[in-house]
C-alpha cells in the first residue's frame, strides 16, 4: 500500500449524512523520509506534489517551516474514508476543476471534470469534443485529463458500510466484490 511514501491520499469524512455527496475534504502527502502525513493547504498544492511524485519524493521539508522532528499534520486511521491518488496524475487544466466523489457503498470514486462554462464531462472522449467545439480552449491537452479513480482504503471504510455490502450480498448470491472481502476479512 506505501510504496516510496509517495501516497498522495485525500480523504473524505465518514460522518456526511446517508444521500450527502461524499467528496474530497482534505488533501495530504506522506513524507518519503518519516512517513509522516502532511496536509496540503489547496488542492492546487496537492496536484503539484502530485503530478510530480514520480520523480521529487516529497518531504517534510518540501514545505516552509517544517522538518520531519514536527509532529504529524494528520493521522491515517478510520476516523475518515481514505483515498489515494495514483503517483505522476496531471494537474487539471487552468479553469477546469476535477471532481471525484464517492459512492455510496464507499466502493470507488467516481471521477469528473467541470469546464470553465460549466460543463461536466465524465469521459476523455466528451471533453476532447469539447475541446474541438470551443477553439478557445485548443491550447489544453487532453493528456492533461485522467479519469482515473484514487483506490478506495479498505481498512477506513465505515463498519456500516461492509456491514450493508455483506447483507446486501447475502440477497444476491454473494457477487458483490465488497461483501467477498469483507467475509475474508471476518
Amino acid at each position: 500500500m506505501k510504496e516510496d511514501g509517495q501516497e498522495t491520499p485525500k480523504t473524505s469524512s465518514n460522518s456526511k449524512s446517508r444521500g450527502a455527496v461524499r467528496s474530497v475534504d482534505t488533501y495530504a502527502a506522506q513524507c518519503h523520509n518519516c512517513m509522516k502525513w502532511r496536509v496540503m493547504a489547496t488542492e492546487e498544492e496537492y496536484e503539484e506534489v502530485r503530478c510530480k511524485s514520480s520523480s521529487v519524493k516529497f518531504t517534510c521539508e518540501s514545505k516552509e517551516g517544517l522538518t520531519c522532528d514536527t509532529p504529524a499534520d494528520i493521522e491515517y486511521d478510520s476516523s475518515r474514508t481514505w483515498v489515494i491518488d495514483k503517483p505522476g496524475l496531471p494537474k487539471t487544466p487552468r479553469g477546469f476543476k476535477r471532481y471525484l466523489v464517492l459512492r455510496r457503498d464507499f466502493s470507488k470514486m467516481d471521477a469528473y471534470y467541470i469546464s470553465p462554462t460549466g460543463k461536466k464531462f465524465r469521459t476523455r472522449n466528451e471533453v476532447g469534443a469539447f475541446i474541438e467545439a470551443n477553439p478557445e480552449y485548443k491550447d489544453v491537452k487532453l493528456d492533461d485529463f485522467n479519469f482515473t479513480s484514487p483506490k478506495v482504503m479498505e481498512d477506513t471504510i465505515p463498519e456500516e458500510a461492509l456491514k450493508k455490502a455483506t447483507t446486501a450480498a447475502s440477497g444476491n448470491g454473494g457477487s458483490n466484490k465488497r461483501s467477498k472481502i469483507a467475509k475474508e476479512e471476518a
